[in-house]
């Protein structure tokens, strides 16, 4: 995900297998979801994220596979 802190956009696609779309689409995050950097702590550790009316940390691992079109 090419966001950083307080940046916002929206969710395009995810390059992962089944189980990482299955799961992610569990937390909310499907296509056309906007989603929110909330904090990102210095390139370690998960993101967290906010979407609709939520917060979610998620690991960098699966972050990497969340492609998003930035919104200016």
């Amino acid at each position: 995900m090419d966001l950083r802190r307080g940046e916002s956009g929206t969710l395009l696609f995810i390059a992962g297998g089944r189980g990482s779309c299955r799961r992610l689409a569990h937390m909310g995050l499907t296509q056309g979801t906007k989603i929110t950097v909330h904090r990102d702590s210095s390139h370690m550790g998960p993101l967290e994220i906010r979407i609709r009316f939520s917060s979610l940390a998620i690991g960098r691992g699966l972050a990497e596979k969340i492609f998003v079109r930035v919104l200016r």
